[in-house]
């Protein structure tokens, strides 16, 4: 297996770098009261990053998976709110509507997107069902040739800023997972609400949105069956790309810790010259790589869409990981580690929102042992891997 960068991933990649460390690491302290990154999303936007998942025929990009990772990568090293608010673009939304939406959609929303005139959110948990997808109650009930939408979604990213929403609903009513349908909603159609913002500790907000009685025109339906295996399908997607940000946060933590001790005196020498110091950032560094290899395959197999089995098994380890090494970081810095004045705090912060988001741990390891159990994989080592 080698994971070795053409000339055009490794410029995309490069840029992306530069711009994060020249740029955004200044200004990561602005966005840690909520407030929206948008001078870095312009940013981003000019550099094609914005579209970097889009399709080309809609001004995109159309990088693959184990690409568009990568990127997500490099921005999360310096700030996790900007990270949160690419992956909005790049993540299940834009997969949704590239991959299942009517043409008239793609052509109408993908280009703002590129451009970084729409900003998109994606409206799934409700107060009572988060994981649970069976038991939504947002419903769409058919009027004519319209649609009327009726319900809460909650913990919603972007919903202030978002042009559009891309809300999974119930689709007349139909029970189970089987009715489970998605609607495109602008920004300002009548009986659309925001009315709850809850502040995290990762920097950025997030929102409880209301639809009451708001309706739709029919060509706004983007699912209209099956929608639980398509949204599946796209989240597989979301487990390689929440994780890259767990990878992303892990490796500048890491950085600022060796940084650390390589200047912070103790006793008339550097901190680097005790063992134990040395130990940690060795178990931070093999932690790292472990979990870059865990998440690269798994990107490596999407076609569109990764391997469900080792894109939740990269996800688990890789998002359990930052925290250990986020967490690391801080000690190694010790008292200063736990002011908002060092970035290993905000590093650390952003990385416990990993394993929440995407799929919670817990869900997916019940995942992984079903699969394990049922007979369906064969164990044999490396000879079972099939792709490497």
């Amino acid at each position: 297996m080698e994971f070795k960068l053409n000339d055009e991933q490794r410029r995309m990649v490069e840029s992306v770098r530069e711009l994060a460390q020249g740029k955004f690491r200044q200004r990561a302290l602005r966005w840690m009261d909520g407030t929206f990154p948008w001078e870095n999303i312009k940013e981003l936007a000019e550099l094609g990053v914005l579209g970097m998942t889009v399709p080309e025929e809609y001004g995109g990009m159309g990088l693959p998976v184990f690409e568009t990772a990568l990127i997500l990568e490099e921005i999360a090293k310096v700030c996790y709110p900007t990270a949160m608010a690419v992956l909005g673009e790049a993540g299940v939304q834009t997969r949704v509507i590239s991959h299942y939406a009517p043409a008239s959609i793609r052509e109408r929303i993908l280009p703002q997107v590129v451009s970084g005139d729409c900003i998109l959110s994606i409206c799934m948990t409700e107060p009572h069902a988060g994981t649970d997808v069976r038991n939504y109650r947002t419903n769409a009930v058919r009027k004519g040739d319209r649609w009327v939408i009726n319900g809460v979604k909650t913990l919603i990213s972007r919903a202030e800023e978002a042009g559009m929403f891309v809300v999974f609903t119930r689709i007349e009513g139909k029970p189970g997972r089987e009715g489970i349908g998605c609607v495109l909603i602008e920004k300002g159609t009548p009986g659309l609400e925001v009315t709850g913002t809850y502040h995290t500790m990762g920097g950025e907000n997030l929102h409880e949105v209301q639809f009451n009685d708001l309706e739709v025109p029919d060509e706004n339906i983007v699912i209209r069956e099956d929608g639980f295996k398509k949204l599946l399908n796209a989240f597989n997607t979301q487990r390689c790309l929440n994780p890259s940000i767990s990878l992303g946060l892990a490796e500048g933590a890491f950085d600022e810790a060796v940084k650390y001790v390589r200047e912070r005196p103790i006793f008339g020498k550097p901190i680097a010259d005790f063992q134990g110091i040395r130990w940690k950032l060795a178990d931070m560094y093999k932690d790292i790589e472990a979990a870059r290899g865990l998440l690269y395959r798994a990107c490596w197999t999407a076609n569109p869409f990764p391997d469900p089995f080792l894109a939740a098994t990269a996800k688990v380890f890789t998002n359990e990981m930052a925290i250990r090494v986020t967490g690391e970081a801080i000690q190694v810095h010790g008292g200063f580690g736990f002011t908002d004045e060092y970035p290993v705090s905000r590093l650390y912060r952003g990385a416990r929102y990993g394993s929440l988001g995407g799929g919670a741990s817990e869900t997916l390891r019940d995942l992984i042992g079903r699969k394990i159990v049922s007979g369906d994989m064969d164990t044999d080592g490396i000879l079972a891997l099939g792709y490497f």
